[in-house]
């Protein structure tokens, strides 16, 4: 089975250099300075400071444009944010120093993504806890049924197209180990939103054969099988690993378009005609 390459992560920072004189005393025991410096007295996580930086709704729209793990470039954040470039710059520096994202620079451009997934996991749980927006334009209106009907969580598919894979592959026996369906009454570890904890899917051999003939790969080095608690369908959907490389394969037939700045996919007609004839799904506009 093909696997894709791990992406590639910046080297840490090399620590400076320290003599023999510089972090002891004169008896041969740690300095007192030094150890505050090292950062082994450390107070609790500041919350607050995660919090002052979500508290612009501009940051906030920035990074949800990039919840769907791809790198986009200042100006077209800018006008997802609604602000001016010169506010945009603002924001993301703030967010790229906080370690909330990374920045490339491509010729005379930067580009920016998510720092990982752990950010993009903080934002589908902050999703489930915020209030909707109020929706005062047709367009508004048509963006929000287009985010529940199909996006993407971070590198794997969501909302109801999500959900129903997930549904086709368990109802065919190509996955096993629960039914798809979030009961809180239940739950031990999982919420209501964010990665599930508390199945143990796997993929059958029946499952592999179907999912290769479909020509769907992925990478090695991550668990196979995950699965997230889908904010907006209250059902599990595929993540891990195999839920990457099914997104993959889908957006490389064709069967979906991702939005220009936002995590919402639209369907194609061959997507639709694929979807019905190879795992029974259909979804109503």
């Amino acid at each position: 089975m093909k696997t894709s390459p791990a992406a590639g992560r910046p080297a840490a920072a090399p620590r400076p250099a320290t003599t023999g004189t510089a972090d002891r005393s004169s008896s041969g025991a740690p300095d007192e300075a030094a150890r505050g410096a090292a950062g082994v007295h450390r107070g609790d996580a500041d919350l607050s400071a995660v919090g002052a930086l979500l508290a612009d709704p501009g940051r906030c729209r920035v990074l949800l444009a990039l919840d769907d793990g791809r790198a986009l470039p200042a100006s077209l954040l800018a006008a997802e944010a609604g602000v001016a470039p010169s506010t945009a710059s603002g924001h993301l520096r703030k967010l790229v120093d906080a370690g909330m994202l990374t920045v490339e620079r491509h010729g005379r451009h930067r580009y920016y993504r998510l720092a990982g997934e752990h950010v993009a996991r903080l934002l589908e749980l902050l999703a489930q806890l915020s209030p909707a927006q109020p929706v005062r334009s047709l367009r508004q209106g048509t963006r929000a049924q287009a985010l529940r009907r199909a996006r993407t969580c971070y590198d794997h598919l969501a909302g109801r197209l999500g959900v129903e894979l997930m549904r086709a592959l368990l109802e065919k026996a190509h996955l096993v180990g629960g039914d798809g369906v979030f009961d809180p009454s239940v739950a031990a570890r999982d919420r209501l939103s964010g990665f599930g904890h508390d199945i143990d899917y796997r993929l059958t051999p029946e499952g592999e054969t179907f999912l290769a003939a479909l020509g769907v790969t992925w990478p090695p080095r991550r668990a196979a099988v995950r699965y997230c608690v889908d904010w907006s369908e209250q059902r599990h959907h595929l993540a891990g690993a195999l839920g990457r490389g099914l997104h993959d394969r889908l957006l490389a037939l064709g069967w979906f378009t991702r939005a220009p700045a936002s995590r919402a996919v639209h369907l194609t007609e061959a997507g639709r005609a694929g979807l019905a004839d190879t795992f029974g799904v259909v979804l109503d506009d």
